[in-house]
């Protein structure tokens, strides 16, 4: 900064200097409401399924851990019902979480031979209509 000699050059720079920290001022309440608002949780959430839905090795992660959850909770439910022993409420949360794992692990073998099972039966059904026909 170059010496100030005056009371007029002085007031230039105070002015100046007073300029400049409004604008900082300013640009930084800018700052804070973008990263305010970026993160409220639906904005994070948004930011996330968008990161999701763009990779596709994601996607199918994310639909093999649904399933998994899925059928764990399932397992969960059938195997320990409206039980109030605590005993069961213990084994069935370890059934759900060792199910779930195993689910979400092997999703792509499950639905392979889900759809396998489904072509059989109806392939099956295909043939029993034929029969019929004749």
């Amino acid at each position: 900064m170059q010496e100030i000699t005056s009371a007029l050059a002085l007031q230039d720079a105070i002015q100046l200097l007073e300029s400049e920290q409004e604008i900082k001022k300013q640009l930084l309440k800018e700052q804070f409401y973008i990263t305010y608002e970026s993160l409220k949780p639906l904005s994070l959430l948004k930011s996330a399924i968008s990161e999701l839905s763009s990779s596709p090795f994601m996607a199918d992660d994310l639909s093999g851990t649904a399933i998994g959850l899925v059928s764990g909770y399932l397992t969960k439910k059938i195997f320990v019902g409206t039980s109030g022993s605590l005993i069961k409420k213990l084994a069935g949360s370890i059934l759900q979480f060792g199910v779930a794992n195993v689910v979400a692990q092997h999703s792509d073998t499950i639905k392979s031979i889900g759809q396998a099972i489904f072509q059989h039966f109806l392939h099956k059904k295909e043939m029993n209509s034929q029969n019929r026909e004749r």
